[in-house]
């Protein structure tokens, strides 16, 4: 049986074309397309329900030595109010899961994890947990819309005080009102433009998306599904987990290094890390030369040498280009490295590119 995110009414009415996904029913696009919700976001503003994430709080005196364990990032010296992202790893080095960590007070963290991978994230921490420490997995109470695109700072502006919107990438402020309802709205987001995630009780989350539309209507703003979340993640360059991530593959190959400190005290997976040393593979972004698309799977070739697979691909809706992720062999993954890519049977010529595909709009 699927769940229903408090909002599931809401995107039935708005003509939401609801699919299963992690387990849920949401909506993966609206009447207007996944193309008109994609270039909502990068020219204007989008709202995104994404109360499917999971929401884990892990508190108690020695709460930061548990997250500073089961994280590769170094969580030391991040004050309340900051967020930081950061894979969680096994013990071969390959990522369980990819979170945001955010520092709710002195002892006391937040973790948003990916919906599919809740479950296994709950049990993998607690599994790990030691000392003065305890763990809650509150995904049940918790709605998170995200406002995105350069227009969200104007729109949000319009539900509450601007003193109270985070002013800086990766911080959130806490105990705020946003059309009267109390939110935790942080800086962040998966779509590479300027945008808010609000976190509010589930029974608060209709009245706090109907006063986003509302305010937003005269700037653009419309909701937006599954399909445009991942067409924009894509351009930006961000991986997916169980595409660019997975428990084989580790954070060097995916490209994250910024994010795995190797010279901090000893974290779950580090030593497999340091072992396996600097990875054969890495993730890389492509571009289709001419016509055709490559999608996730697809084999990769230099003449007749098999150098990587595609993880994800698609047409960008704002660049008209076909594009792609990949892992290649680090000899093959210079930028303007052509090969060919596997479709079916068919072999269509590609070039390795700098990521993001898009930058961000002023």
């Amino acid at each position: 049986m699927c769940k229903k995110t408090p909002l599931y009414n809401e995107h039935v009415a708005h003509g939401g074309k609801m699919v299963e996904f992690a387990g849920y029913l949401l909506p993966v696009q609206y009447p207007h397309g996944i193309i008109q919700e994609h270039l909502a976001v990068r020219q204007g503003c989008g709202l995104f329900d994404v109360s499917h994430m999971g929401e884990i709080i892990i508190k108690g005196k020695q709460a930061l030595e548990n997250i500073q364990n089961l994280f590769c990032n170094n969580m030391e010296g991040m004050a309340i109010g900051r967020a930081r992202y950061s894979p969680m790893l096994n013990r071969q080095g390959g990522v369980v899961d990819d979170v945001l960590v955010y520092r709710i007070d002195e002892d006391e963290y937040w973790l948003i994890a990916n919906a599919a991978n809740k479950d296994k994230d709950v049990s993998w921490i607690k599994a790990h947990l030691f000392g003065d420490v305890q763990m809650s997995d509150v995904s049940d109470k918790i709605a998170q819309l995200a406002l995105q695109g350069p227009l969200s700072k104007k729109i949000l502006n319009q539900l509450m005080n601007e003193e109270d919107i985070p002013a800086k990438n990766y911080t959130f402020t806490n105990h705020v009102k946003v059309a009267g309802v109390e939110c935790l709205v942080s800086r962040t987001g998966y779509t590479g433009e300027l945008g808010y995630e609000l976190y509010m009780r589930g029974e608060d989350a209709v009245q706090v998306m109907r006063k986003l539309l509302e305010v937003g209507k005269p700037h653009g703003l419309i909701l937006c599904g599954l399909g445009a979340r991942d067409t924009l993640r894509l351009e930006a360059g961000m991986p997916l987990y169980g595409h660019e991530m997975s428990d084989e593959i580790t954070p060097l190959e995916a490209g994250l290094a910024p994010f795995v400190k190797l010279d901090k005290p000893g974290f779950i997976g580090l030593e497999a890390l340091k072992e396996k040393g600097e990875p054969n593979r890495i993730r890389v972004g492509l571009e289709v030369i001419g016509k055709g698309i490559v999608r996730e799977n697809c084999s990769l070739y230099i003449g007749d040498r098999r150098v990587g697979q595609s993880t994800s691909g698609t047409m960008s809706p704002l660049t008209k280009k076909a594009i792609a992720m990949a892992f290649v062999d680090v000899s093959a993954s210079a930028i303007g490295t052509q090969m060919e890519a596997d479709v079916r049977g068919r072999r269509l010529p590609v070039v390795v590119v700098e990521m993001p595909f898009s930058k961000r709009s002023k």
